[in-house]
């Protein structure tokens, strides 16, 4: 099933839920219910429906002392176009220090800057 077919039949309710989740990129489930002003069983029914669309990720966390969840966008939704300049990928992806000086960032920031005109 595509994003937008998991997307097509959501209620109000979990398409305000999968918003906050997107624009946030990541909250606790507790602050989720809060944020949406429902209360948490309700909360806890939209994440769980959101999670079976494989809109977000749900992940067992422990919060302010209490066990909750951490709800994010699912990868899917992720723009790693952001990271591109080209086809090179940013430099600062990886493993490896990097000094802003170097020839790979400044190859990068130059295909970056082709690309805009």
């Amino acid at each position: 099933m595509s994003a937008s077919d998991a997307e097509a039949d959501l209620s109000a309710d979990e398409r305000a839920g999968l918003e906050l989740v997107r624009r946030s990129g990541g909250i606790h489930q507790s602050d989720f219910w809060k944020e949406l002003d429902v209360s948490s069983r309700k909360g806890s029914r939209i994440a769980e429906a959101l999670e079976e669309r494989d809109l977000i990720q749900r992940e067992e966390t422990v919060y302010n002392g209490h066990n909750t969840y951490y709800l994010q966008p699912a990868t899917r939704d992720l723009d790693f176009s952001l990271l591109m300049a080209g086809d090179m990928l940013s430099p600062f992806i990886g493993e490896e220090e990097i000094n802003a000086r170097s020839d790979a960032f400044s190859q990068w920031l130059m295909n970056l800057a082709y690309e805009e005109y």
